[in-house]
């Protein structure tokens, strides 16, 4: 550590929400967030998205279980409905979250279908009626996600108006996605690589609502670049990136929290990740691949790297403990090298 490093606040003071993962649908459940807390255990981990049919008609344990170890953990929550959301809102807080993340980006056909996702950007009022129904039940942060814009708007007035609105019903925590959502004609992949990213329109938000946490998100992929926003911004939140580079994580504790250096190994978290694995087959009866899949990028860059992700998505051996299968690609590894 760095004499800088030894005069930065203690990760105790600094906010929630300094440097998050994103929410990712299919990606960030509850195997993969308990992989991303043994790699930092600072960093803010969100749920997938969770519409709130699927908790008030459906099983809300296997959408809302979660493991004590992934905390600080958020639940996004994906609706259009006041009182649905606070409902869900409601059973969030009473499972345990620590921050309840109301989605306002996502531009899937099939989350408009349901009018909610980014075209709720189109509807403030609603969005603002949506935030203090949930936060008239709840007391943990309710939070909104959003984009800059939708459509071929390119207005900055539109998104601070919405965030005005949205703040003025009680929201004081907002994570900005700087790209447009456009609603037609680009897929959700298209959308996120597409619309331009446009960060000085995150940067002219924090400067007219000081009073306000604001985290931008959007292609973010290197220590430099977190650095340089957190010089602007309250927070950052990474996704792909995290997902395909998780061992990236491994350093942000010591690079953004002021944490001593840690001597982890990769073998360290892939073993502690057999142990989970085999507990939730126990105790649940998930399958080890669920799991594992989350943790194929973490020997990028290695040698023997592709043996090793070869074994572990190897589906012959789904009989197999995971300690085993952990054996299997390290020999494998090793072989190849």
């Amino acid at each position: 550590m760095n004499d800088k490093d030894l005069s930065e606040p203690s990760p105790a003071s600094l906010p929630v929400g300094r440097l998050s993962v994103a929410p990712m649908l299919d990606w960030t459940d509850r195997g993969c967030r308990y992989f991303h807390r043994l790699l930092s255990r600072h960093a803010l981990l969100y749920t997938e998205m969770v519409n709130t049919g699927a908790i008030l008609h459906g099983d809300a344990a296997r959408h809302l279980r979660f493991d004590d170890f992934e905390h600080p953990v958020a639940l996004q929550l994906g609706g259009s409905e006041p009182a649905d959301l606070a409902a869900s809102a409601r059973l969030g807080e009473q499972w345990g979250y620590d921050e309840i993340n109301l989605n306002c980006g996502c531009p899937s056909e099939r989350v408009q279908r349901g009018a909610f996702g980014a075209c709720l950007m189109a509807e403030p009022t609603l969005v603002a009626d949506s935030v203090k129904a949930m936060l008239d039940v709840v007391s943990v942060p309710v939070t909104v996600k959003h984009r800059i814009g939708i459509d071929r708007v390119e207005s900055y007035d539109f998104v601070r108006d919405f965030v005005g609105t949205v703040a003025d019903a009680g929201c004081r925590h907002f994570i900005v996605h700087a790209r447009n959502a456009w609603l037609k004609g680009l897929s959700p992949k298209q959308n996120r690589e597409i619309p331009p990213l446009r960060y000085e329109l995150v940067h002219r938000l924090k400067h007219d609502f000081p009073q306000l946490f604001i985290a931008i998100n959007g292609g973010i992929q290197t220590d430099e670049q977190v650095h340089a926003q957190l010089r602007l911004l309250d927070g950052v939140m990474v996704g792909r990136e995290a997902y395909h580079n998780p061992w990236w994580l491994s350093q942000w504790d010591s690079a953004f929290f002021g944490d001593a250096p840690r001597a982890l190994t990769r073998e360290d978290v892939e073993a502690q990740m057999c142990d989970y694995m085999r507990r939730e087959k126990q105790a649940h009866g998930t399958s080890w691949q669920s799991i594992a899949r989350h943790m194929l990028g973490l020997r990028n860059g290695l040698p023997g790297a592709r043996r090793w992700r070869q074994v572990w998505s190897d589906h012959r051996l789904r009989e197999l403990g995971p300690h085993e299968v952990m054996a299997r690609a390290h020999a494998s590894a090793t072989a190849e090298v």
